[in-house]
């Protein structure tokens, strides 16, 4: 048992279960918003639910993915399957019992959830083979993260609306702003394993400048939602502290100096989408 216990405390650090705290305070936000208030305990238990076993199933399909790139890496070369701490048949089938979970809650939610799982299954398990060909894979992950909220609203109403939409697309220009900082770590590497990202195309500096971009699109698009979705002085004093939090990230990092890149990405992003969800939930039920 202890065995066990151990496998599967190292498989949450390998996949950085923690790292949920991006994705799934935006669908939550999204299902409060949807629901105008509180929404029943067990749709939101549902809805958290179906977020966790994709996240699941896309970090260990992409752990599997990269395995070999993460050990030519010295800053990944410890991961667990470089490290052979996990094997690659139990971490293929992590991402095969998170996809079938996935699908399996989204059919318990509704039958729209139900039809667009796979979809949502085939953006979160193929954007770990974007890099390979394209340096705009921060933006498919942008868009993986992005279904979130889109997802969850589907999952209170049964249908497609505008707000989710530009929620979605907030979340993706976020995700792809903060992932363009996290890169830039790795830039020397992705130019001698042949592999692409903005930080490699663009420069240092360049990439840093996108990212500023991006995050500037992201405020853009928040501001979109409240407006289009009536939200009013809780909410946008949420969006304030949102850009509060981006413009101290952007301060932290600079093309010379990247050394506060973790607390930059880590950190930071993290208090972003807790802050906004506080906001709308304040927002919703006041």
């Amino acid at each position: 048992m202890r065995r066990i216990l151990h496998q599967y405390r190292t498989f949450g650090e390998a996949i950085k279960i923690s790292h949920s705290v991006f994705a799934l305070p935006f669908a939550i936000s999204a299902a409060f918003i949807a629901s105008e208030g509180l929404p029943s305990p067990g749709l939101l238990a549902k809805i958290v639910l179906a977020v966790v076993l994709a996240r699941t199933a896309a970090m260990a399909f992409n752990r599997l993915a990269d395995a070999e790139i993460d050990a030519r890496n010295p800053r990944t070369a410890g991961r667990a399957l470089p490290q052979g701490l996990l094997s690659r048949r139990f971490m293929a089938a992590a991402a095969l019992l998170g996809s079938a979970g996935f699908v399996a809650t989204s059919a318990w939610i509704n039958t729209l959830a139900f039809r667009l799982s796979p979809v949502a299954v085939a953006v979160l398990l193929g954007y770990s083979y974007t890099k390979r060909f394209t340096a705009l894979s921060h933006v498919v992950l942008g868009a993986a993260l992005g279904l979130s909220p889109l997802g969850a609203w589907i999952a209170v109403r049964g249908e497609f609306a505008l707000v989710p939409a530009l929620l979605g697309t907030a979340v993706l220009l976020w995700t792809a702003g903060f992932d363009v900082i996290y890169a830039c770590q790795d830039r020397d590497f992705d130019v001698r394993a042949g592999l692409h990202s903005l930080p490699r195309t663009l420069g240092l500096r360049g990439a840093l400048r996108i990212a500023r971009l991006f995050h500037a699109g992201t405020l853009a698009f928040l501001v979109a939602v409240g407006w289009v979705g009536g939200l009013g002085a809780p909410y946008y004093a949420g969006v304030a502290l949102v850009l509060a939090l981006l413009l101290y990230e952007h301060s932290l990092v600079r093309a010379d100096d990247l050394s506060r890149v973790n607390v930059a990405f880590f950190t930071l992003n993290g208090l972003v989408s807790l802050v906004f969800m506080a906001a709308v939930v304040v927002q919703t039920l006041s």
